[in-house]
């Protein structure tokens, strides 16, 4: 059984960067694809980003293409998101996320959750 940890967050002005880190235990994360997720108070968890087993491929939802780059270490079995010139709507917890499948992937097709981790973007 994989487990997957967050950590990263934290409280940051905006225009500011942070990094989330997502690590595995139980199994190599090398076979699958992996994402990032948020969720706002009060709001649906939404997609953030996403990359292919590889790391060759990456998607972005709308809101963070430009400011967020999700990327992989297979060997040390961990995701990455990079957040650069944060606003205060990304403002969220933050989900790593394992999919046994295609890197094109919804909430409803993770097999795999983190427990979050909170980033707060003030103004």
């Amino acid at each position: 059984q994989v487990q997957l940890v967050e950590s990263g967050g934290g409280l940051v002005q905006a225009g500011g960067s942070l990094r989330l880190s997502c690590v595995a235990s139980g199994r190599t994360l090398s076979s699958y694809a992996m994402g990032w997720f948020r969720q706002a108070q009060g709001k649906e968890r939404e997609f953030v980003a996403a990359l292919s087993s590889s790391g060759s491929s990456t998607r972005y939802a709308d809101s963070v293409k430009g400011r967020f780059t999700i990327s992989r270490d297979n060997a040390k079995n961990m995701v990455y998101l990079q957040m650069n010139s944060l606003k205060p709507e990304d403002t969220a917890v933050y989900y790593c996320a394992l999919n046994h499948g295609s890197y094109y992937f919804t909430s409803r097709d993770v097999d795999t959750w983190g427990q979050g981790t909170q980033v707060t973007v003030s103004s």
